[in-house]
Protein backbone atom coordinates (compact mmCIF):
# COMPACT_ATOMS: atom_id res chain seq x y z
CA UNK A 1 0.00 0.00 0.00
CA UNK A 2 1.77 3.69 -0.68
CA UNK A 3 2.14 5.80 1.80
CA UNK A 4 -1.18 8.30 0.30
CA UNK A 5 -3.29 5.27 0.57
CA UNK A 6 -2.49 4.67 4.44
CA UNK A 7 -2.38 8.14 5.44
CA UNK A 8 -6.00 8.27 3.89
CA UNK A 9 -7.05 4.85 5.51
CA UNK A 10 -5.73 6.32 8.77
CA UNK A 11 -7.21 9.84 8.18
CA UNK A 12 -10.93 7.94 7.41
CA UNK A 13 -10.55 5.64 10.58
CA UNK A 14 -9.61 8.46 12.59
CA UNK A 15 -12.51 10.82 11.58
CA UNK A 16 -14.48 7.59 12.46
CA UNK A 17 -14.07 7.57 15.59
CA UNK A 18 -13.85 10.56 16.14
CA UNK A 19 -17.62 10.94 15.29
CA UNK A 20 -18.53 7.94 17.07
CA UNK A 21 -17.07 8.88 20.21
CA UNK A 22 -18.80 12.42 19.26
CA UNK A 23 -21.93 9.98 19.17
CA UNK A 24 -21.74 8.63 22.39
CA UNK A 25 -20.90 11.57 24.77
CA UNK A 26 -23.96 13.12 24.61
CA UNK A 27 -26.24 10.02 25.51
CA UNK A 28 -23.95 9.07 28.63
CA UNK A 29 -24.90 12.36 29.69
CA UNK A 30 -28.53 12.45 28.41
CA UNK A 31 -28.92 8.84 30.87
CA UNK A 32 -27.82 11.21 33.54
CA UNK A 33 -30.14 13.77 33.42
CA UNK A 34 -33.37 11.68 33.23
CA UNK A 35 -34.88 9.22 36.50
CA UNK A 36 -37.44 6.13 36.59
CA UNK A 37 -40.69 7.34 37.07
CA UNK A 38 -43.19 4.94 38.65
CA UNK A 39 -47.18 5.24 37.54
CA UNK A 40 -46.65 7.45 34.45
CA UNK A 41 -46.48 5.14 31.63
CA UNK A 42 -49.32 4.74 29.20
CA UNK A 43 -50.09 0.87 28.58
CA UNK A 44 -47.13 -0.14 26.50
CA UNK A 45 -45.01 2.69 26.77
CA UNK A 46 -43.17 1.82 29.93
CA UNK A 47 -39.52 1.58 29.62
CA UNK A 48 -39.05 -0.99 32.04
CA UNK A 49 -40.42 -3.73 34.96
CA UNK A 50 -43.74 -4.35 36.36
CA UNK A 51 -45.08 -7.36 38.55
CA UNK A 52 -46.41 -8.93 35.75
CA UNK A 53 -43.92 -8.42 33.03
CA UNK A 54 -40.48 -8.26 32.20
CA UNK A 55 -39.94 -5.44 30.10
CA UNK A 56 -40.23 -2.02 27.40
CA UNK A 57 -43.29 -1.96 26.50
CA UNK A 58 -44.93 -4.89 28.10
CA UNK A 59 -47.55 -3.29 30.43
CA UNK A 60 -51.11 -3.54 29.49
CA UNK A 61 -52.47 -1.15 31.81
CA UNK A 62 -52.10 2.73 32.14
CA UNK A 63 -50.31 4.51 34.64
CA UNK A 64 -49.25 1.12 36.09
CA UNK A 65 -47.76 1.50 39.66
CA UNK A 66 -45.05 -0.86 39.34
CA UNK A 67 -43.76 -0.05 35.73
CA UNK A 68 -41.41 2.76 35.00
CA UNK A 69 -40.42 5.83 32.45
CA UNK A 70 -37.84 7.69 32.10
CA UNK A 71 -38.37 11.23 32.55
CA UNK A 72 -36.05 14.11 32.88
CA UNK A 73 -34.51 14.38 36.52
CA UNK A 74 -36.67 16.31 38.91
CA UNK A 75 -39.71 16.26 37.23
CA UNK A 76 -41.35 12.78 37.99
CA UNK A 77 -43.09 13.35 41.35
CA UNK A 78 -44.84 16.38 39.50
CA UNK A 79 -45.91 14.21 36.96
CA UNK A 80 -49.92 13.88 37.49
CA UNK A 81 -52.13 11.18 36.31
CA UNK A 82 -55.67 10.49 36.90
CA UNK A 83 -54.47 8.28 39.79
CA UNK A 84 -51.93 10.59 41.55
CA UNK A 85 -48.32 11.61 41.30
CA UNK A 86 -45.54 9.63 39.83
CA UNK A 87 -43.35 8.19 42.12
CA UNK A 88 -39.33 7.39 42.29
CA UNK A 89 -40.29 4.12 44.12
CA UNK A 90 -43.06 1.55 43.06
CA UNK A 91 -46.72 2.01 43.87
CA UNK A 92 -48.82 -0.31 44.93
CA UNK A 93 -52.36 0.60 43.82
CA UNK A 94 -55.44 -1.18 44.43
CA UNK A 95 -56.61 -3.34 41.60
Amino acid sequence: MSTTKTLTALAVAGAMATALSMTAVPHAAQAQDMEKCFGVALKGQNDCKAGAHDCKGHSTVDYDGESFKMVAKGTCTSMQTPHGPGSLEPIERPA
